[in-house]
C-alpha cells in the first residue's frame, strides 16, 4: 500500500471517528438500540487507540461530545505503558484542559471508572489531584458529590484540609462544622428550614424525608436553582401551581431551548409563539455573533419526517438540532429559505411526521439559486429511495464542477452499523452534528470529507485547533 494511499485511509479513520465522537452517546437511536451503538463506539475507540493515538488524542480538543471525550481520557490513562514521555506530557495537557470543559458530574464518573478498572498509576493521580485543586468550590462539591467525592479521594490517596475529611468520612461524629454549607447539611438532616440552603439536588432527598409537599419545596428552593434546573422544572411547576419557577429562555443554550420548545404540547406552543420565537431568535444570534447577515444566500433542508423522533433516551434530537440550526441559519443569513422535508412551514408547530423526501426538497432548494445549500437530516432518503443521491452527483459533476454553490450535509445520527454517520452522496461533505452551536465548525470540518484535503491538511487542522484549546493553560 502506498503511503498516499495509507494517508487517504487514515484521513478517512479520523474523520469517521470524529463524526462518532460528535454524534454517539451510546444510547439508543431510532434504528438502532443502545447495545449496537456501544459496540460500535467502543470498537472505533479501541481502533483509533491503537493505530492512530495521536490523532485520537487530538480530537479532546474538536467539539465532540461530553460521552466521547471521557472515553478518550480514560483510554489514554489506562493505556500509556508504551508511550513517550513528551506525548505523555502533550496528552496530560489535553486531558487536564478537557476535564475544565467537562460536567462535574461527568468527571467524576470519570474517576469512578478509573478506579473500577484499577486505573492508579502516578500521571492518573496527579491529573485527579489538580482538578481538584481547581475547584472553585471545593466545599460545594463535597455536599453535591458526595459519595463521588469520597471514591476519588480514597482512589488517589489525596490528603484532605480542615473540614472536609471528617465531613466526607466520619460527618456523625462532628457536633458542628464551621463551613456553613457543611453545618447546613447536618442539619437538614432534622431541621427543615435548612435544607433550603442547599443545592437544589440535594435539597430534594431532604424534602422527601421530611415530607415536604411539593409545591412548599419549589417555592422555597426556587432561588437555588441553577439556570438548567429552573428550564427542566418550568413545565412541573405549573402543574404544581407554581408560578415562580420561571427562566430567562433566551439566555439558554440554543439547542437545548430548541428541544424544551419540542417538548411543548402543541397548543402551548401556539399560545406562547410570540415568547418562543423571540427567545429562539435571540439565542441564535447571540450564537452567531458578529457573522450575523454574513453568509449571503442560504438555503436549508431540514429532516422533520418520523425518523427525527430519535428515541425514549434521545427523544425528538434530532428534530431539534435540525429546528435549532434552522434559527441559526436565519441569523447567519442575508436571505434565509427553510425547507422542512415534510413540506411544513410553522417551524413551531413541528413534530416528526411522514417519510423522508430528501430528494425532492434538494431540488427545491437549488431551485432557489442559493450560494450556500445545508442540509441536516440523518441521510435515509426514502422517498424515493436514492433521488438524493442522484440530484447530489449530477449537480456536482455536470451543472456545478465549480463548486459555485456551497454544499454541506450535517448528521445528528450515529449510523452503528457503518461506524459513522449516513452520507448522501460521495461529492457532497458530509459531518456529524450535535447541537447546532457547531454549525460553524462541522462545516469547515465538512470540507476533509470531499477528499479534496489530505490528511497534511487534516493535521494541521488539528494543530491549529489544539493550539487554540490549549492556550488559555499556557
Amino acid at each position: 500500500m502506498s503511503e498516499t494511499f495509507a494517508d487517504l485511509i487514515a484521513c478517512e479513520d479520523a474523520l469517521m471517528f470524529v463524526n462518532a465522537a460528535i454524534t454517539s452517546t451510546g444510547q439508543r437511536e431510532f434504528r438502532h438500540d443502545e447495545g449496537e451503538q456501544r459496540l460500535s463506539l467502543d470498537f472505533l475507540h479501541r481502533y483509533m487507540l491503537a493505530n492512530y493515538r495521536e490523532l485520537y488524542a487530538a480530537s479532546l480538543a474538536l467539539r465532540i461530545n461530553d460521552h466521547n471525550a471521557a472515553l478518550i481520557v480514560r483510554n489514554l490513562l489506562a493505556h500509556a505503558s508504551d508511550v513517550g514521555v513528551e506525548r505523555r506530557r502533550h496528552e496530560g495537557r489535553l486531558i487536564a484542559r478537557r476535564l475544565e470543559l467537562l460536567p462535574q458530574q461527568r468527571v467524576y464518573r470519570l474517576f469512578r471508572d478509573l478506579r473500577g478498572l484499577g486505573v492508579n498509576n502516578r500521571r492518573t493521580r496527579a491529573i485527579l489531584r489538580d482538578w481538584l485543586a481547581g475547584r472553585r468550590d471545593p466545599a460545594f462539591d463535597a455536599v453535591k458529590y458526595r459519595s463521588a467525592l469520597k471514591s476519588a479521594v480514597r482512589h488517589a490517596h489525596l490528603p484532605l484540609d480542615g473540614e472536609l475529611g471528617p465531613f466526607l468520612f466520619a460527618p456523625r461524629g462532628v457536633k458542628s462544622f464551621r463551613t456553613p454549607i457543611f453545618e447546613q447539611w447536618r442539619r437538614a438532616h432534622y431541621e427543615q428550614a435548612a435544607l433550603y440552603e442547599l443545592p437544589y439536588t440535594v435539597a430534594e432527598g431532604f424534602a422527601a424525608k421530611h415530607e415536604i409537599p411539593r409545591k412548599v419545596f419549589l417555592e422555597r428552593i426556587e432561588p437555588r436553582m441553577t439556570r438548567l434546573e429552573r428550564l427542566r422544572l418550568q413545565e412541573s411547576a405549573r402543574k404544581a401551581n407554581v408560578d415562580g419557577v420561571a427562566t430567562d429562555l433566551g439566555a439558554m443554550p440554543l439547542t437545548r431551548l430548541a428541544s424544551y420548545v419540542l417538548s411543548l404540547p402543541l397548543e402551548d406552543r401556539a399560545a406562547r409563539r410570540a415568547e418562543l420565537t423571540a427567545a429562539l431568535r435571540a439565542a441564535a444570534r447571540r450564537v452567531a455573533g458578529a457573522a450575523r447577515g454574513s453568509w449571503g444566500k442560504v438555503t436549508a433542508v431540514l429532516d422533520d419526517s418520523y425518523s427525527a423522533t430519535g428515541s425514549g433516551q434521545k427523544r425528538r434530537r434530532p428534530l431539534a438540532v435540525a429546528l435549532a440550526s434552522s434559527y441559526l441559519l436565519e441569523a447567519l443569513a442575508a436571505t434565509y429559505t427553510p425547507l422542512w422535508t415534510s413540506g411544513r412551514t410553522d417551524e413551531l408547530l413541528l413534530y416528526p411526521y411522514g417519510p423522508t423526501p430528501l430528494g425532492e426538497r434538494i431540488l427545491d432548494a437549488l431551485d432557489t439559486a442559493p450560494e450556500r445549500l445545508v442540509i441536516i437530516s440523518d441521510g435515509w432518503d426514502n422517498a424515493p429511495p436514492g433521488l438524493a443521491a442522484d440530484v447530489l452527483r449530477i449537480w456536482r459533476t455536470r451543472l456545478d464542477p465549480a463548486h459555485r454553490v456551497m454544499i454541506a450535509h450535517l448528521n445528528p445520527v450515529y449510523d452503528a452499523d457503518d461506524f459513522d454517520v449516513r452520507r448522501l452522496a460521495p461529492t457532497v461533505p458530509t459531518a456529524g452534528i450535535r447541537d447546532a452551536e457547531d454549525l460553524f465548525t462541522l462545516i469547515e470540518l465538512a470540507r476533509f470529507a470531499e477528499g479534496r484535503l489530505g490528511l497534511e491538511a487534516l493535521r494541521a487542522h488539528l494543530d491549529d485547533r489544539t493550539a487554540r484549546f490549549l492556550e488559555v493553560t499556557t
